[in-house]
């Protein structure tokens, strides 16, 4: 997500059960289950049925609930049978719920789907019972109240505090009665989460047009879409989003657009997300917070929601009066393109007349462009930047078993040693995950090897030319392949440390995306896919120049976002709950600079504050930590495989063994600070 995202595990307990009746569900295991095949071996994808998965889950919550009753009969607490036993059960836990959630997001049989979704469900299920287990907790608790813990140094000691942490934001310390209640208010949150997504996945509005109606928009897109002489039928979709929004000439046919993409799903999902904002409250408050965001914020970097407001606000005063400039400019653009004094600027109105100053001043065009930038040379260009930088080799899988034609394997070698393992998903198709995500599947744990996938929705290939980019699409394949990066850097001892802080998570793939902002770099493969010209430098120094247009306003766009995440999280009041279309009236009216979803319905199609709430602000808090580390390549070369190597050791393959401030500073030489990110703001 780029969002990131970013690496993707969630650990939300959706059904409630006994331990008992867990156990009572599970059955023999399946002769040839691919799932089932032995560490390190490469799941047979396309030999997966619906049964392999259902069995999948079932086979592990047999093993996990075997573990657990071993743990609780240990009758001396000791590092290795009480945390080390439960990392063994994390891990097994969530490779399982990765792949069967995975499956849900990319399959294209909707009964797999289904049973993943399912079986995800079981294996949370599972995580209710772990997670608010007295017993287990006594244990850990003993353990550090031990002359064995206070021996404990660096990431084990961390490790432990941690996961004790974990428990008792888990509930563990609640009464029976408050217990029962906590695990009925997850439940419920997890149910409605995934009707979210499934309702917003399932989406398949259309944008009908004529021939005057498509005016503007590239005549490969439209032949793409064509479905008579005259007649094209758009799909409402993440490919198709940016070429329609930034180049339709009729304001009609970009505001049908916008109203559609912002409102998808939006007869469903409302009244689902004002039932998951108000769970969301109850869980918290029993939790002992004021609000979900003070919950929330607990194991993240900022903390509390006083250092994001804080955080948040001090970038509004330097974002707004640039945004307030850059809507004064785009609306004069308007005015003299429709020679109407009166006209006003719209927010579907915004990449159009972004588009035409670029056009004008830099002689930018930026669907043009495209030609530069297939996706088969980026991936290319792109993964030999990664592999010199990282010290890193990839060899692509012929004929790998996938659970689609159209997905791609690589293993990662170094030093001719398998490292580990990830597919690309690259292109939209019916009922998958509409999204982009490095999406973790196998944590990488001892001697197992980590294996991942990005998925994406790319604009595709068509019958008349290759996938060609955008400058929006080149820079989220840097984003979310940096993901993957991370992923397959982690080499730790234990899986519940290998994710980062979700609030430093982006950083890690954010300053990947300098990298295309280099020439040298840009140009090794940047090439039409037609003729083989290699960009021009002053095209790209045009491209670089062009930047700056709406520079403030893209920054309040972003702050929009995060506000209104924030105001859903930390402002409810369960007594008098403000509509959630409201919001977005409210933060607009107080910023003063437009309104940006007037009519639409952002909310009810917006993965974030459904399955991440709290963590819109997290990839501006990251970027801060990101364009500060690469400063570093800057000065020693964005080629130079000594500092990328020691930036995949100590950065990218730390997750949460050491403080976090603490690597980024070993890293650096010297203690982070905003310096780089200020100044990258551009809103002078």
């Amino acid at each position: 997500m780029t969002l990131p995202k970013h690496s993707f595990y969630l650990l939300i307990p959706i059904c409630l059960f006994s331990t008992h009746s867990v156990i009572s569900q599970s059955k023999t295991k399946k002769a040839n289950n691919p799932f089932l095949q032995g560490m390190n071996v490469p799941v047979d994808y396309a030999k997966v049925t619906s049964e392999d998965v259902a069995d999948y889950a079932k086979q592990t919550i047999a093993d996990v609930t075997s573990t657990i009753a071993t743990l609780k009969k240990q009758k001396t607490a000791t590092f290795a049978n009480v945390f080390g036993a439960m990392d063994d059960i994390k891990n097994k836990m969530g490779t399982a719920s990765n792949n069967c959630f995975m499956l849900n997001w990319v399959s294209a049989d909707s009964i797999i789907r289904t049973k993943g979704l399912v079986s995800y469900q079981l294996l949370d299920s599972l995580s209710t019972v772990i997670y608010s287990d007295k017993g287990i907790y006594k244990k850990m608790k003993s353990f550090k109240e031990s002359a064995s813990y206070k021996q404990l140094k660096g990431n084990k000691r961390y490790l432990v505090d941690d996961m004790i942490e974990g428990f008792e934001r888990s509930g563990v310390n609640l009464n029976s009665e408050q217990l029962t209640k906590y695990k009925n208010l997850t439940k419920e949150i997890g149910e409605l989460s995934s009707s979210y997504s499934n309702n917003m996945n399932a989406s398949k509005e259309i944008l009908s047009l004529d021939e005057k109606g498509a005016d503007g928009l590239p005549e490969d897109f439209k032949n793409n879409y064509k479905v008579a002489d005259g007649k094209y039928e758009i799909p409402i979709i993440n490919a198709t989003s940016e070429t329609v929004l930034n180049n339709a000439t009729a304001e009609e046919t970009r505001k049908a657009y916008y109203i559609k993409f912002y409102d998808r799903a939006a007869d469903k999902n409302l009244a689902i997300l004002d039932s998951m904002v108000k769970k969301r409250d109850e869980l918290a408050k029993l939790m002992g917070y004021p609000t979900y965001a003070a919950y929330a914020l607990v194991p993240k970097m900022a903390s509390n929601p006083k250092t994001v407001w804080n955080f948040l606000n001090d970038l509004v005063s330097r974002s707004k009066e640039k945004a307030k400039s850059d809507v004064s400019l785009l609306e004069i653009e308007k005015k003299v393109e429709l020679a109407k004094e009166d006209a006003k600027l719209q927010p579907w109105d915004i990449g159009f007349y972004k588009n035409q100053i670029i056009k004008k001043q830099y002689q930018i065009n930026n669907e043009e462009l495209r030609a530069y930038f297939p996706m088969d040379k980026c991936l290319k260009g792109m993964m030999d930047i990664y592999q010199k930088l990282l010290g890193f080799e990839f060899r692509k899988v012929q004929n790998p078993s996938v659970w689609h034609e159209e997905v791609e394997m690589y293993e990662v070698f170094e030093s001719g040693k398998l490292k580990g393992r990830f597919y690309l998903d690259l292109f939209p198709r019916p009922n998958k995950e509409t999204w982009f995500y490095g999406v973790n599947i196998v944590s990488g744990k001892g001697k197992e090897i980590p294996v991942s996938m990005l998925l994406g929705n790319f604009t595709r290939p068509s019958k008349t030319q290759p996938s060609l980019l955008s400058q929006k699409e080149l820079n989220t394949l840097f984003h979310e392949f940096g993901h993957i990066m991370n992923m397959m850097s982690y080499h730790g001892e234990f899986s519940s440390q290998q994710e980062s802080k979700s609030d430093f998570t982006e950083a890690m793939s954010q300053i990947f995306e300098n990298w295309i902002l280099d020439y040298d770099v840009l140009s090794t493969f940047a090439k039409n896919y037609k003729t083989g010209e290699v960009l021009p430098k002053a095209t790209f120094d045009n491209m670089i120049k062009s930047r700056k247009v709406g520079s403030g306003l893209a920054s309040i766009q972003k702050l929009v976002r995060c506000l209104y995440d924030m105001n859903l999280y930390d402002k409810y009041n369960a007594a008098a709950p403000v509509p959630s279309g409201d919001i977005w009236k409210t933060i607009d009216k107080q910023l003063g600079v437009m309104d940006f979803y007037s009519g639409t319905h952002y909310q009810a199609n917006w993965i974030h504050v459904n399955t991440h709430p709290v963590y819109m602000y997290g990839y501006l808090w990251s970027e801060v930590y990101a364009l500060d580390m690469f400063t570093a390549f800057e000065k020693n070369g964005l080629k130079d495989t000594k500092t990328g190597v020691s930036y995949r050791e100590l950065i990218l393959a730390n997750g949460t063994q050491s403080d976090i401030v603490k690597a980024v500073e070993k890293f650096l030489g010297r203690p982070s600070n905003n310096k780089a990110y200020i100044k990258s703001l551009g809103l002078e």
